[in-house]
């Protein structure tokens, strides 16, 4: 994913032909599209990476709420978090992952950050829940 703002051109459009705000709103329809054309790299790879950040909140907020903690949350995690990316990219969308490096590269987008926001997630609600204050 891109971290950069989109540039504009002198008629208000982002240079891969898409405009501002209905570029998101057709990107996020187009996600819940099986098999759906994505033809440029970076939205398919936003639409993994903000999947990802979804995914870490959701499972942060289901192991703070049951007390689960230690490594083997840690380790369900990323079985979850990668086995769901790949369902998705690879069953759903059935993208060939050789055009966007190999199928590392797609498991990899946005992997850490998702971590630490399940992380975060996880440690404030489990120490607000479970903690003797």
């Amino acid at each position: 994913m891109s971290s950069s703002p989109k540039k504009r051109n002198a008629d208000g459009r982002i240079p891969n032909g898409s405009t501002g705000s209905g570029s998101v709103m057709a990107t996020f329809s187009k996600a819940f599209v099986a098999e759906a054309d994505w033809n440029d790299k970076d939205e398919f790879l936003d639409v993994i990476y903000w999947m990802r950040q979804i995914i870490g909140v959701i499972l942060g907020l289901i192991w703070g709420l049951f007390p689960l903690k230690g490594l083997l949350g840690l380790v369900i995690f990323f079985a979850i978090n990668c086995g769901m990316i790949y369902l998705y990219y690879g069953s759903f969308q059935k993208v060939d992952d050789e055009e966007y490096g190999g199928p590392t590269e797609i498991l990899k987008e946005g992997l850490m950050t998702s971590f630490s926001t399940f992380l975060v997630t996880w440690i404030i609600l489990y120490s607000s829940l479970y903690s003797d204050l």
